[in-house]
């Protein structure tokens, strides 16, 4: 896999390589199916375990990327967003000759379903207010946080997705976590974590929020509002993405500076991504 400039404008788009070219961009209307994994389709090509480099692009702030992959899965890496991060850090970032467009929120949509929920609201930057509820040794857990602050990379790409050790012929007879590894996933068991240390206390938590950022990347744009999920997962952040679009009074697209004095500063470019071909590919 590499990623490489896009044209302002572009948005997010993956391109099979090993399917001449064949290209899915990164919208809610490619969304093929989601369990354990968020996957995208157009056609009869699929590209799947999407989330983590999609959460990657938004929270480091690229616009526009053109994902080169050979295959149908995008890497795992080591389970997190922390190397699609250092990846971005090392090669730089291009700011582009055109202002940022963000989905800013106008009114309440929400996805419920039984005792999980996901709604996103009005609000200034991107407020995110995320609690889970799982079988222990995980428990309940709250993050609290705004993608705005800057600090994606410190605070959130670094937490690894996870699994139960029981739960791994299932998802093996179903063809999924062929590549998983210690390296690659928390491994849960009756007894606790059997691949520690955890990189925060609260990894669990913070990993649900790396895929919803990466899940509400579909909407095509980073969002302007609060986002409150209970117990959500891929399906229902997609399926809040999927709301949005169908409801066009939900949200506007604008600058996310509009509102603020005419004093301050300009709203920012567009960002596009260099060529990370060699930096990945160590990583991989």
């Amino acid at each position: 896999m590499r990623l490489v400039p896009a044209p302002a404008g572009s948005g997010i788009v993956f391109r099979r390589t090993d399917l001449d070219g064949f290209e899915i961009p990164a919208t809610g209307r490619n969304v093929a199916k989601v369990s354990y994994a968020t996957s995208l389709m157009r056609g009869s090509v699929l590209i799947s375990t999407t989330e983590h480099l999609l959460s990657a692009l938004i929270g480091f702030g690229v616009d526009n990327v053109i994902v080169e992959v050979d295959n149908l899965e995008i890497p795992i890496l080591d389970g997190s967003a922390l190397p699609y991060v250092e990846a971005f850090q090392s090669v730089g970032l291009k700011q582009q000759r055109r202002r940022r467009e963000y989905l800013r929120i106008l009114k309440e949509v929400e996805v419920r379903e039984g005792g999980k929920f996901i709604g996103v609201y009005p609000g200034t930057g991107y407020g995110i207010d995320y609690t889970i509820d799982f079988p222990q040794p995980i428990g309940s857990a709250r993050f609290q946080g705004d993608l705005e602050s800057g600090d994606y990379a410190r605070l959130i790409a670094p937490a690894r997705t996870f699994g139960f050790k029981e739960d791994e012929p299932k998802l093996r007879d179903m063809g999924l976590i062929r590549g998983a590894s210690e390296e690659c996933v928390i491994i849960l068991t009756a007894e606790g974590v059997q691949n520690g240390p955890l990189r925060f206390a609260d990894e669990f938590v913070r990993h649900k929020v790396l895929d919803l950022i990466g899940d509400l990347a579909l909407a095509g744009r980073r969002i302007q509002g609060r986002v409150v999920a209970e117990r959500a997962g891929h399906a229902m952040h997609t399926a809040l993405v999927q709301r949005l679009m169908r409801d066009r009074s939900a949200w506007e697209l604008a600058h996310v500076y509009d509102q603020v004095p005419q004093s301050a500063e300009p709203a920012p470019a567009e960002v596009g991504a260099g060529d990370l071909s060699e930096t990945l590919a160590a990583h991989a």
